[in-house]
């Protein structure tokens, strides 16, 4: 199992939309952990506010710094999405502002805790949204332990004038502390330039493109019904084959014997 975070360069190119779309449509354990250090939306939007008192990864902060207790609280302060099966968890983001200073010197503590979630019974991949990278204290510690970080851009000019700086701060920090190669991959949303365009200016791969729905990312933003044929569902749902295999050949390559002398780029 694994940890996939998903980050965005610049304003809204669907992020949160993204994740939640995929949360509720793979057929893998899922936690979808929102770690924007911008604060989360789902409890609010697509949940409603129907939850009765704080939960999520703000009260996990504070207690750990109190306690020590994220080994006990965590599930504890999970939401279920698909109740009562326990198979597509949330653990929402802060919503209050000034519990964003209890996060911040915690994301290393969370990255390994995520990490350790495929030794658990039964195990969970982590779906991760971080939100954008060029904010204060980006969770920098989250995509150094991901097996794959999505770049979300969409697809005209400024977005991937923004992505491309993005890629470039990634790439940088991935080499200086020596992050395995193969985890870095462009998520596409909306139209625009074509796949094979984007992934040349950019020097990196598309693993995919989600379709433009609006009264779909409503829903998803809002609340409502997800009817699992529009596009967005449909084309969230098929993310998960080549997330898989992308972790599949990752998964092949950390265990081959490492050659010495033979350089790796990511």
């Amino acid at each position: 199992m694994a940890i996939i975070a998903l980050v965005s360069a610049k304003g809204s190119p669907g992020v949160t939309t993204s994740a939640l779309a995929a949360a509720l449509t793979w057929h893998r354990r899922l936690v979808l952990a929102e770690c924007d250090p911008a604060g989360g939306s789902i409890l609010a939007g697509y949940l409603g506010g129907a939850l009765d008192g704080p939960r999520g990864i703000g009260e996990l902060a504070v207690g750990e710094l109190r306690d020590g207790n994220l080994d006990t609280a965590f599930w504890s302060q999970l939401v279920d999405l698909d109740a009562p099966h326990r198979e597509r968890l949330l653990l929402p983001g802060v919503v209050d502002p000034t519990q964003s200073g209890s996060v911040t010197p915690l994301w290393q503590r969370f990255a390994d805790f995520f990490t350790g979630l495929d030794r658990g019974a039964p195990p969970y991949d982590v779906l991760v949204d971080c939100g954008r990278l060029h904010v204060a204290n980006p969770p920098w510690p989250l995509l150094r332990a991901a097996s794959v970080v999505l770049v979300v851009t969409r697809s005209e000019l400024p977005d991937l004038s923004a992505a491309r700086a993005t890629v470039t701060a990634i790439q940088r920090d991935f080499a200086e502390h020596r992050v395995p190669p193969g985890t870095l991959r462009l998520l596409l949303v909306g139209g625009g330039h074509s796949r094979s365009e984007i992934s040349r200016a950019l020097r990196l791969p598309v693993i995919a493109r989600l379709p433009d729905d609006p009264r779909t990312a409503k829903v998803l933003a809002l609340g409502g019904t997800v009817r699992a044929g529009r596009p967005l569902m449909r084309a969230a749902a098929g993310l998960e084959v080549p997330v898989g295999a992308l972790l599949d050949r990752r998964r092949a390559r950390l265990a081959w014997p490492v050659q010495q002398g033979v350089p790796d780029a990511i």
